[in-house]
């Protein structure tokens, strides 16, 4: 476990559980809290037990021992007593401790307009509510920690309230008080300027807690550091309500990398990528690829001079090894590919191309040329692997074998009486000295091309059994230069071990999907038969 000089404290399963579209079950919390902790944070807020029936199951089922933690511990969420009541009447601060957590986390009103126009009290009161919650829980036995919502936006209008409230908190034994720009509208400087401000005036541990209201919440998490706050919140992938929250894999990749701040176990940040993928997932959410340090994108490379450049040292276009954090340096294959493009990416790939130094060329002239038409290479590395095959050939620059021939294929869509739709795919084809025939019905045309083509190459090549379509996208290309628009085709495959990607272009949707297909099924023959 971390020291306690510096808190990361998550808050994805409360506070980014608030993004439109995300709906966690108990057992989904559970996963994204050990997930977390994997990644080790020092505090998971697992949510408002009282106030939320699936907040209070999961509290119970962590304490029941469906949560072992290793590295972070978990945090209960709840308000401060209701104005006029006793705090040992309140049920909801009752429900706090019902939750058997050792550290709660309040959040209070610290802006004067909220207390009295939302809360309908005293600023007074307001306080009292404060001392009390905290000095209960505290004589309970739990760390509090206070978050002063509307912080900033109650600085803007009244820069001695907010700091009173930290006051009481810390009067009454909080540990710290965390300043919330609730409404996300402030930037780093302004942030900085608050945070040293108040960190001069006030006598307690100082957090942040940002919105990214004006894109600026990792930016204005770190500012609040360097005036600074000991105490960072941010969930994962920056999921929240309106805009999102600090994302924390970012705020840590600055802490770490360039701030210089030791906040994670060893050997935990390497865990970033899996670790937002994995929660990216449950969330049932794609994975923002172009995420800073975490995105598959964030390390890939499109031009050819940046190539050219990685090629002679890596560290010329990249601000860190993508290692350090789980990430892995991607080169893209592209019309702006250069000779230093392909050779890395065919490095990548594992297919030597040192030796022939004119099939470069030769495959930086052909994507060029077929990006024109609408091919693109990006996401589709098994499709250039069989182009970068082709062109290198045998070992005497002969053509590659190939493992079947296809004669024909037909598709047949037939709409029956009763309104359902059939479709029919038939393929002949060559292979191993051997012709084939066969027929497959298919949810749409695609799947009976797929699964005719697949059942009549099994016969010559039985492993093929495993192999299947797990994702079909298609993209309408507008034409260029008043030709017709065509139709691009990504196609992922799995065959249980692997997954590549593939793709087809044409004017027509079934040729570039049998396109994608045809480079599908040969990759995962060739890449077993054929040696790097």
């Amino acid at each position: 476990m971390q020291t306690d000089a510096f808190h990361v404290f998550d808050t994805t399963l409360r506070d980014g559980a608030q993004r439109e579209g995300i709906t966690y079950s108990v057992t989904d919390k559970l996963a994204v809290a050990r997930l977390l902790d994997e990644l080790g944070v020092g505090f998971i807020e697992g949510g408002w037990p009282g106030a939320m029936p699936k907040d209070t199951e999961f509290f119970a089922r962590a304490a029941s021992g469906e949560l072992a933690l290793r590295h972070a511990v978990l945090v209960a969420f709840g308000a401060t007593r209701k104005a006029g009541v006793r705090v040992e009447d309140d049920l909801q601060v009752r429900a706090l401790l019902d939750a058997e957590t050792s550290v709660v986390c309040l959040v209070a009103k610290s802006d004067v307009r909220h207390v009295e126009r939302a809360l309908r009290t005293t600023l007074e009161e307001n306080l009292a509510m404060v001392r009390d919650t905290v000095a209960f829980l505290r004589a309970e036995g739990r760390r509090v920690f206070v978050d002063c919502e509307h912080f900033f936006d109650g600085y803007k209008h009244d820069p001695d309230y907010g700091v009173r409230v930290l006051d009481a908190a810390a009067s009454a034994g909080a540990d710290v008080c965390v300043l919330c720009d609730t409404n996300g509208g402030m930037l780093p400087m302004g942030i900085h300027d608050v945070v040293s401000d108040v960190n001069r005036r006030a006598g307690i541990r100082l957090g942040i807690h940002t919105q990214d209201d004006t894109g600026c919440a990792v930016a204005n998490t770190l500012a609040a550091v360097d005036a600074g706050a000991t105490h960072v919140q941010g969930t994962a992938n920056g999921y929240g309500e309106r805009a999102g929250n600090a994302d924390i894999f970012s705020v840590i990749g600055g802490l770490v990398t360039k701030m210089d701040r030791d906040v994670l176990p060893s050997g935990c940040l390497q865990e970033m990528v899996r670790v937002a993928h994995a929660i990216a997932e449950i969330a049932n959410l794609a994975p923002d690829t172009h995420a800073p340090y975490v995105g598959t994108s964030s390390f890939a490379h499109k031009a050819g001079l940046h190539a050219s450049a990685i090629k002679v040292d890596p560290e010329l276009y990249n601000h860190l090894d993508p290692a350090v954090v789980g990430n892995d340096q991607r080169i893209l294959v592209t019309e702006m590919a250069g000779r230093a493009s392909i050779e890395l990416k065919s490095q990548e790939l594992g297919v030597d191309v040192t030796s022939r130094p004119e099939v470069v060329g030769t495959v930086v002239d052909l994507v060029k040329e077929r990006e024109a038409q609408g091919w693109s290479y990006e996401a589709a590395d098994a499709s250039f692997e069989l182009l970068l095959r082709d062109a290198l050939g045998g070992p005497d620059g002969e053509p590659l074998p190939a493992p079947f021939v296809v004669e024909s294929y037909r598709v047949i869509i037939e709409r029956r009486e009763s309104g359902a739709l059939v479709s029919e795919a038939t393929v002949k084809l060559a292979a191993g000295g051997r012709r084939f025939i066969s027929t497959q019905e298919g949810n749409g045309p695609v799947n009976a091309l797929d699964r005719a083509l697949r059942k009549a190459l099994e016969r010559a090549y039985p492993q093929l059994a495993k192999i299947e379509l797990t994702d079909y996208k298609v993209r309408i290309m507008p034409g260029k230069h008043g030709t017709d628009a065509v139709t691009r085709v990504l196609i992922e495959t799995s065959d249980r071990e692997r997954e590549w990607t593939t793709v087809g272009v044409h004017a027509n949707v079934i040729e570039a999907s049998w396109l994608a297909l045809h480079d599908a099924v040969r990759y995962g023959l060739i890449r077993r038969s054929t040696p790097a």
